[in-house]
């Protein structure tokens, strides 16, 4: 484990005691498993009130690989909302039931608008219509920002940045060092952390995923004054840290602070810029 990771998973372990203490007061961790039967969860007049809202991309998957747009769907998006409301200053939106407001959205929706950032999940299956790549690409032009993990291997690899491709053809995807500013937002990362889904893990206690084809590699698409209008963290489980941290210790303490530092360098980035 990195050293930012270490003071990362200290931070993270009293949030977890301090959150279970405070249960009554405080939002909820998910706790895992059935998030397959959770519907999407649209935008209302109510959701976006000026603070942060976790929105994740509904799209349709021309092949199988995980389970498409909600791999790790509500989990990730829930506990990722507390985590940032806990061990940052960012407001994040919560609801009636002092639960966050996570939304899904899809490429042609106007709340897409409403979202700074955008999670976007086993994008490697991702096949776009001509309206969600012309509404993609307005939304990245006009300072939206996705974040693209959890997919693996060459085909994915290859499929997400052709279909990027016909969202922003002029604007080439490119390799993204550890030294970028991004990485120093908050949690200072002197690596990306490669990490297997919770039941990749469990068969091999490894920290690889099955279909990934060696170490992570992060690229992203800029715009003409160098601003990340997408970022694709590839082999790298990273939402898993999210959605699975309280279902083992040693899975929490393993993979959740890396997971969670990459997450929130990359939120604080992508709102501020």
């Amino acid at each position: 484990m990195q050293p930012s990771a270490k003071r990362l998973s200290k931070a993270l372990i009293t949030a977890v005691l301090v959150s279970a203490a405070a249960a009554v007061a405080s939002a909820q961790i998910w706790r895992g498993g059935y998030g397959f039967r959770y519907p999407p969860r649209a935008p209302t007049a109510d959701t976006f009130q000026g603070g942060f809202n976790f929105c994740r991309l509904m799209f349709e998957s021309n092949r199988r690989e995980k389970t498409g747009w909600r791999t790790d769907y509500p989990g990730a998006d829930i506990n990722f909302s507390v985590r940032l409301s806990e061990l940052t200053k960012a407001p994040v939106t919560m609801g009636e039931d002092g639960e966050p407001e996570f939304v899904v959205v899809q490429a042609t929706d106007d709340a897409l608008f409403q979202c700074p950032f955008v999670v976007m999940e086993d994008g490697g299956t991702v096949e776009f219509s001509p309206d969600e790549v012309t509404r993609l690409r307005e939304y990245l032009l006009k300072g939206g920002f996705i974040f693209a993990s959890d997919y693996h291997g060459v085909y994915a690899r290859e499929q997400l940045n052709e279909e990027m491709h016909r969202v922003l053809p002029e604007y080439p995807v490119v390799d993204i060092a550890i030294d970028h500013p991004i990485w120093h937002m908050m949690i200072p990362l002197d690596a990306i952390p490669q990490m297997a889904s919770i039941q990749s893990w469990r068969r091999c206690d490894c920290n690889i995923e099955r279909r990934a084809d060696g170490p992570p590699d992060v690229h992203a698409i800029q715009d003409e004054h160098g601003r990340i209008m997408m970022l694709m963290v590839h082999n790298s489980d990273i939402p898993d840290g999210w959605e699975r941290e309280a279902e083992e210790p040693q899975y929490f303490e393993q993979f959740s602070p890396g997971a969670y530092a990459v997450g929130i360098d990359t939120a604080l980035y992508a709102m501020t810029h």
